[in-house]
């Protein structure tokens, strides 16, 4: 007895691989703006309590930014993507 297995695929246009490559570009400086921010946050010495509280507070407040606008920026752009992702196209093969 044949049986039919179904294949959904979507190919991409022109618009939906400049939103896929924006969101990936986006995400990679992202992930690059967070590693630098924490390297320079933590290389330099703190000479008294009051500069090390001072630094660990600034350093949660540009944390907590750069993930705002990490998340925030991320989801329009993966909302493109997936608006972008094409027509859906069903290759049917028969296998016996």
């Amino acid at each position: 007895m044949a049986t039919i297995i179904r294949k959904e695929t979507r190919k991409r246009g022109f618009f939906g691989w400049i939103f896929m490559i924006l969101f990936i570009l986006f995400n990679v400086l992202m992930l690059a703006w967070m590693i630098g921010g924490m390297n320079a946050a933590t290389s330099t010495a703190a000479v008294g309590q009051a500069e090390e509280a001072g630094r660990a507070i600034g350093t949660a407040m540009g944390a907590g930014i750069i993930l705002f606008i990490w998340v925030a920026g991320a989801v329009i752009l993966g909302l493109f993507a997936l608006l972008t992702r094409g027509r859906k196209t069903i290759i049917e093969e028969t296998v016996s």
